[in-house]
């Protein structure tokens, strides 16, 4: 099992590094990965605009139906927490819908 976890924590760092303005970490021994997004703060879609990790959770959820967390109830409002405890089917469509919601911001 812990072979598989190490698969996705790999297959979803790589997604997560052709997300531009994502600064992803490569965690070691959960099952979380703790991204900086705060270069989407500021940005808009044209009906919505990202002013927090609040904002970003929301925005993801709403528009992209990925769950997040965001970094403030760890302390770091510039991240989110993103579990890779799913099956890889589930964590490469997530990146995928991330990556083409968060391109709808500028």
């Amino acid at each position: 099992m812990v072979a598989q976890y190490h698969k996705r924590r790999d297959i979803v760092y790589n997604l997560l590094k052709e997300i531009p303005g994502i600064k992803a970490n490569y965690p070691q021994g959960a099952f979380y990965f703790f991204p900086d997004v705060s270069y989407y703060y500021g940005k808009s879609d044209g009906v919505s605009t990202i002013k927090n990790g609040d904002d970003f959770c929301l925005y993801m959820l709403e528009k992209g139906h990925v769950s997040l967390v965001p970094g403030g109830a760890f302390g770091e409002e510039s991240c989110v927490r993103l579990s890779y405890a799913a099956s890889e089917k589930e964590l490469i469509e997530a990146m995928a819908r991330m990556k083409k919601t968060l391109a709808l911001l500028k």
